[in-house]
């Protein structure tokens, strides 16, 4: 296996927190510049994955913002903790690192179900938020709008017998093979050169923490509940700073079309703040897919919201 050391340098200084007494990664790399801008940036990673998935982004990022990552509780080389799982859960752990490390605006960028903790952080604690960047929006509600009516009973039926049965861990020992990593990698991103061992490194070797098989049952019954989370389309119409959506336009995971349904157009129609970028030739990941043309887009775009924010 390959060692986690080459990319130990790309993600910044890391460190360790007790958080509700359970230990959570984070890291963290200072801007570059003697003229930062007085904003920092926090990035927040999609399922399964971890603060390494920013890699790419992270040293660009940082020349003139001070760049944040954490590991979410339960991934990466954060605590596998026995607990519910719920988007409330990380985003009390997103405000409180916020507030413990920070407290001072931020631009919140997550990407997959980063987005939308990152979107229900910002709506529930604004002063956490001064501008926000999702990848991939994840919505639930909007998914299941999308599967035909005569399906929804079959998979909710199919998703209870799973959640209420001893099959999660003999799921959980399929899905954290590494051969099994590298086929879903294959679902997620367009572009085969993207996917590398490094990559399949950084997302197989989480699960294999003590207590990961626990972990990923609280989370697969989690995301089963109706009290997982707020869907994104109630909340985006709430927000009041500038917003950034990206997405794939080969995101197989969320595709942003299914149909006549164009699900990113959807989501930004419904505040004037959101500024939509689909890029093209990019799946699930376009930030680490495509980092060249994402960190591009968000630098520009920090500086046509933010310019006025410097320091001089």
């Amino acid at each position: 296996m390959t060692s986690l050391d080459p990319w130990h340098h790309r993600i910044g200084n890391q460190r360790d927190w007790v958080w509700r007494g359970w230990q959570i990664r984070f890291s963290f790399m200072r801007a570059k510049q003697t003229n930062p801008a007085t904003m920092p940036i926090i990035l927040i990673h999609g399922f399964g994955a971890a603060i390494e998935h920013w890699r790419k982004n992270i040293p660009q990022l940082s020349e003139n913002n001070t760049v944040y990552a954490i590991d979410l509780l339960g991934f990466g080389a954060s605590r596998k903790a026995p607990t519910e799982y719920n988007i409330d859960l990380w985003v009390e752990q997103l405000h409180d690192f916020w507030q413990i490390f920070i407290d001072t605006p931020a631009i919140l960028v997550g990407n997959s179900i980063g987005s939308l903790i990152a979107l229900t952080a910002a709506t529930t604690y604004p002063e956490m938020a001064r501008g926000l960047v999702m990848l991939s929006l994840l919505d639930l509600s909007s998914q299941q709008e999308m599967i035909p009516k005569w399906v929804q009973p079959i998979e909710k039926t199919l998703k209870a017998i799973v959640a209420s049965s001893l099959l999660i861990p003999v799921i959980f020992q399929f899905l954290r093979r590494r051969e099994t990593i590298a086929n879903w990698v294959k679902l997620a991103y367009c572009d085969r050169a993207a996917i590398t061992e490094e990559l399949i490194d950084i997302l197989a070797i989480p699960p294999q923490d003590e207590g990961a098989t626990r972990a990923f049952c609280k989370l697969f019954i989690g995301t089963t509940q109706s009290s997982f989370g707020l869907p994104a389309k109630l909340l985006l119409p709430q927000l009041k700073i500038p917003t950034l959506l990206v997405w794939g336009t080969q995101d197989r995971v969320i595709p942003p079309r299914l149909g006549k349904i164009n699900l990113a157009e959807k989501f930004a129609s419904l505040n004037s703040q959101i500024d939509l970028v689909e890029l093209d030739c990019a799946g699930h990941c376009p930030h680490d897919e495509s980092p060249d043309r994402f960190n591009r887009i968000i630098l520009d775009w920090l500086e046509k919201n933010f310019k006025n924010n410097r320091k001089t």
